[in-house]
């Protein structure tokens, strides 16, 4: 009897299919082919590792500029397309074309074309020679097409538009014309310089992306991927709805290390969904609660679907300041996830899985928890205080000194490690119902925690590159692929070096290719994208779409970010995360930021690129495109379009997430001390929980209309106290604007004012626009004045700017000889914005009362009618 919690032979061949045609490419050809296909991606992951170490500094060979690096990057991406994706579904999977081979050539030939005449090209910068373009045209459209094969139409498709519309300015209507461009322009800015296809989204992709995505996939070649799925189910599977939650956990997990939620979706999916189904959870719920964590395993530091090192560079702030800002939303999300689940299990009455952990009463559970986390603490404490004590004591030892206790921690754990079984790859087909046990189930991986360690030291403590952190990781996880089998085997007493070296090696190997592999849709999607980004650079459609978006919202905020939305929801379901983002970034990102500021809500641009990347993110849950819903359908045997909408809704939260920091910047930490942040996190926290239960119907029993409607208020007042304070007492008073000195004397320090000011913009076109202008230091409000860097005359009833200092801090905020100051915005002293909080609070207190009240008459009633 067939067990239908399994996916089916044909699902199973499908879900493969699927991973493949979007992740690695589905041709696998045999024989020579297949051998030169895996090698020449071996070889950029060797030649990627190589560029991110310092060996080609201290050898004095193989030292490339950012150009070189990318054009070559480029090359590998465009051969590797041709050669691992079919042309067409009919297409041989087992065998490469001759015409695939000759497309392939000649497709890494026009990639490489920077690097093999970068002096000549260099040479004659902005004059290309017919030589030039003709690589040029025929470099593009073969980009064109690996970007049809990896990546599907979409992408080529919205190039292509770009292309055209560069190529046929003047031909277009109305307010999108514009002079045009010539074929010689349009590959001397698209393929001969830095502002399109070279551009920041390649170099990001060959300088940052592949390393992390490299390191990631050794981490799972090496075992983790498995051990954190079992390390979730082992401690959160016996609990009500458990092997959802561990489904949540899990993803959240390999979210960390993987840029695909595709991929992770297959990947935890085959052994959450089958598990979820057991304890009671429909196809289409189970798939959409893997959908849901698989997505937003995206929105996870520290790689995010590659999108924190676009924003490194699109943000121009540093990569910390990335994880920073969004660290906070993205665990609120995954908590609330896990609330939801909890809400559907009460819902359904759900049990968990039997435990074979020994029974041990709460008070043991949460004193062993407490412990063990105080312990954690400790030890982080210890390493940071003790490495700082002795970096600077041991000097240029300290590196050695630092890499030897590395390697006797991780000898050390691998001893730990011997003394319990290995954790076995899990059939999917079997009927799996016990957990395994805790304890010996952390123990046995612990040593996996350590490369992230080393990356996160890198790149928090001592401050590297992303870069140079991921290649010292990398590193580290390379020599415990090729260690860890030997020096357990030895530790068990059954040690057979050269045949555990030897699996060790083909492990490696076969993350290097997987890695590579996993990296050409990426490099490709990036390379394609920067079409985009450079025809808005090289046309000015950028402001184009401005004009289009405010003529549509009618100036309306809100309506701004809904289009916004709306249009990165659209472009989400056929472009890849990571395009995506690029593409609506570069179209949307600075729309939002003018047209907020001229509105006079003063956006940071972090902020907008976090909400513009949520919503592309989304289309991977959203019908009728979805492909993680697709993917999760194929495994569950439930219908994708309601697997897709019932995933949507579980998602409405982080959905919701975007709009919100878009108005409270706390939830991102900006401008907010260490304190804050914690009350930050515990209020939003709570606040997001009452959403969820607000969406779901479900607190302590099945909530009535009015009561959903009462918990989604509580969530938006304890997200956003600030909204009712400003409807009762106004944040800010008017000044007239000749008294612009007088309020910068009266405010303190560390505040700032709100100045509107009327001018033109670089192409003479009047604009009226907010700034906010921080306060500097100074004893009097003139002196305050000159410290900004500029001047004022009174002309009349106008106050019109006289000076402004180059290189002070005005002009960077964008003042400008002869704008008109409108209206001067100081901040008054009120009560804080966070004694909403309160009445916000005695409401929900209200709605908890009313359901304990009926949940408790309802269990009189069942007890009732059970005697």
């Amino acid at each position: 009897m067939r067990d239908d919690t399994q996916p089916s032979v044909a699902a199973e061949h499908d879900l493969e299919e699927m991973v493949a045609s979007s992740d690695t490419g589905a041709r696998k050809p045999l024989g020579m082919p297949g051998k030169l296909l895996v090698s020449i991606a071996a070889a950029w992951s060797l030649f990627q590792l190589w560029i991110a170490s310092p060996l080609p500094y201290l050898v004095g060979f193989g030292v490339f500029n950012a150009t070189e690096t990318r054009s070559i990057h480029l090359a590998f991406a465009l051969f590797l397309a041709f050669m691992a994706y079919p042309a067409l579904k009919r297409s041989p999977r087992d065998r490469v074309p001759v015409q695939d081979w000759l497309f392939a050539a000649v497709a890494a030939f026009c990639g490489a074309y920077l690097f093999l005449f970068y002096s000549d090209l260099a040479q004659r910068a902005g004059r290309p020679i017919t030589q030039d373009v003709v690589i040029g045209v025929i470099g593009i459209l073969m980009l064109l097409e690996a970007t049809r094969r990896a990546l599907g139409p979409p992408l080529m498709v919205v190039a292509a538009v770009f292309i055209a519309y560069s190529l046929f300015g003047p031909y277009m209507p109305g307010i999108l014309a514009h002079r045009g461009v010539s074929m010689a322009g349009l590959i001397n800015h698209q393929w001969l310089g830095t502002q399109g296809v070279f551009g920041i989204a390649l170099g990001v992709s060959t300088s940052f992306v592949f390393l992390f995505v490299l390191f990631g996939a050794l981490l799972d070649k090496a075992g983790a991927g498995n051990y954190f799925i079992k390390v979730a189910f082992s401690l959160l599977g016996h609990l009500r709805g458990g092997p959802a939650k561990a489904a949540v956990v899990a993803s959240g997990m390999t979210g960390l290390i993987s840029g695909s939620s595709i991929a992770n979706t297959v990947t935890t999916g085959t052994f959450t969904i089958p598990m979820m189904k057991r304890v009671g959870f429909s196809a289409e719920k189970a798939g959409a609660v893997e959908v849901a964590s698989s997505v937003n395993g995206q929105i996870m530091p520290p790689v995010m679907g590659a999108a924190a090192f676009l924003m490194v560079e699109y943000v121009g702030i540093s990569y910390v300041e990335v994880i920073k800002h969004a660290f906070l939303p993205a665990i609120i999300s995954y908590i609330a996830l896990i609330y939801i689940v909890h809400l559907e299990a009460l819902k359904a009455g759900m049990k968990g899985l039997p435990s074979s952990n020994p029974p041990r009463p709460w008070l043991m559970k949460l004193f062993t928890f407490a412990t063990g986390l105080v312990a954690l603490i400790l030890l982080s404490l210890g390493v940071y205080y003790g490495l700082g004590w002795l970096k600077p004591l041991l000097g240029d030892a300290a590196p050695w000194f630092i890499a030897v206790l590395l390697a006797l921690v991780y000898v050390g754990l691998l001893k730990i490690s011997s003394f319990y079984p290995e954790l076995e790859m899990d059939d999917p087909k079997s009927k799996v119902l016990t957990l395994p046990q805790t304890r010996p189930t952390v123990m046995v991986g612990l040593h996996y925690i350590l490369p992230v360690v080393v990356l996160v030291w890198c790149l928090m403590v001592e401050r590297l590159s992303p870069g140079l952190s991921a290649f010292w990781a990398t590193v580290f996880m390379i020599f415990i692929m090729l260690t860890q089998r030997p020096i357990i085997a030895f530790f068990r007493g059954r040690s057979q070096p050269a045949e555990d070296l030897k699996e060790g090696g083909k492990d490696l190997w076969d993350g290097l290719v997987t890695g590579a592999r996993n990296m050409i849709g990426i490099g490709i999607a990036t390379a394609t994208a920067g079409i985009v980004v450079g025809a808005v650079s090289q046309t000015g459609v950028g402001l184009v779409l401005a004009d289009v978006v405010e003529i549509l919202s009618g100036g309306n905020l809100m309506m701004i970010l809904l289009l916004t939305a709306l249009l990165s929801l659209i472009l989400g379901m056929g472009l890849p995360t990571t395009a995506n983002y690029i593409v609506v970034s570069a179209l949307m990102a600075p729309v939002i930021v003018l047209l907020g500021q001229q509105n006079g809500l003063i956006v940071p641009l972090i902020a907008v690129h976090l909400f513009v990347f949520y919503f592309g993110i989304m289309a991977d849950v959203t019908p009728p495109v979805g492909l993680a819903s697709f993917a999760a359908a194929a495994v569950s045997g439930g219908d994708p379009l309601r697997t897709g909408f019932q995933a949507f809704y579980y998602s409405l939260r982080t959905a919701a997430l975007p709009f919100l920091f878009i108005f409270n910047t706390d939830l991102l930490l900006i401008d907010v001390t260490f304190v804050q942040g914690i009350v930050v996190f515990v209020i939003a926290t709570v606040a997001m929980l009452i959403f969820a239960a607000g969406t779901q119907g479900y607190m302590l029993t099945r909530s009535r209309w009015y009561e959903s409607i009462l918990l989604l208020l509580v969530a938006f007042t304890l997200f956003r106290p600030g909204y009712w304070m400003d409807r009762i007492h106004d944040p800010y008073e008017s000044v007239p604007p000749a008294q612009f000195a007088e309020a910068l004397e009266r405010v303190d320090e560390d505040s700032n004012l709100r100045v509107q000011i009327a001018g033109e913009n670089n192409f003479g076109d009047a604009i009226t626009t907010y700034v906010l202008v921080p306060v500097p230091a100074g004893e009097t409000g003139e002196e305050r004045l000159e410290r900004l860097g500029m001047e004022l005359y009174v002309d009349g009833d106008q106050t019109l700017i006289d000076f402004v200092e180059f290189g002070s801090l005005a002009q960077d905020l964008g003042f400008d000889f002869d704008q008109e100051i409108i209206e001067v915005l100081a901040p008054v002293n009120r009560w804080a914005k966070e004694w909403m909080w309160i009445p916000g609070f005695l409401i929900f207190a209200l709605v908890v009362m009313l359901q304990r009240r009926r949940r408790q008459r309802e269990q009189d009633t069942e007890a009732q009618a059970s005697a």
